[in-house]
């Protein structure tokens, strides 16, 4: 199979995963507050066009379904981290990085709301940020000359940029608060990201 044919290929598995996460997001929300509960494999498949067997060959899970897009972005933010400017300081890279996966759309208020109320898609998130967590700590030390494996620093600062990417999110579904999502997270990741490691001197 030629390189062409392989793109082409895993472009429409990213689509139809997308489609099915969508549409397991969307039939979650319409049916309220209990709507994990609610929703079957059947009408997501349905839903979004395609078999149960289908389904069952991307996701393990409803909760992994509805939670798909947030996995998609977090295993994404290290390599969008590798695609800034060499010379850009630590803050500016991981902030543009982070804003660009996570604003552009802005996030649906319904589908955040249900995800951080129901302690099962939660938890479900919360498993996508962890295993992020790894490939951002990479792309963190080949930005600062650092090593992953053995400073603590690309790890730590991993960890910290998840957690202030989840309490933007809780921050930004707080009754009464009209900020767009991407000032609260810009805030929030200024909290935890140096321009460069302590030993550094930044650019």
């Amino acid at each position: 199979m030629n390189d062409d044919a392989m793109d082409l290929r895993a472009r429409n598995r990213q689509a139809t995963r997308e489609a099915i996460g969508h549409a397991a997001l969307r039939l979650a929300i319409e049916q309220g507050p209990n709507g994990l509960a609610l929703v079957r494999v059947h009408d997501i498949a349905t839903a979004a066009g395609v078999s149960s067997r289908t389904y069952n060959n991307y996701f393990s899970s409803r909760a992994e379904a509805i939670c798909a897009l947030q996995a998609d972005q977090s295993r994404s933010v290290g390599e969008t981290l590798r695609s800034r400017p060499a010379d850009e300081p630590l803050d500016q890279a991981v902030i543009a990085a982070v804003i660009e996966l996570y604003t552009n759309p802005e996030p649906d208020r319904a589908g955040l709301s249900m995800i951080m109320s129901t302690p099962e898609l939660e938890g479900e998130a919360l498993r996508a940020f962890t295993m992020a967590e790894g490939p951002l700590a990479e792309a963190i030390a080949a930005r600062t000359g650092t090593d992953a494996g053995r400073d603590l620093f690309p790890t730590v600062t991993a960890a910290a940029v998840a957690g202030a990417i989840r309490v933007a999110g809780r921050h930004w579904l707080t009754p009464g608060n009209t900020a767009p999502f991407a000032t609260i997270l810009r805030s929030a990741l200024s909290c935890v990201v140096p321009a460069a490691p302590p030993n550094q001197t930044p650019p």
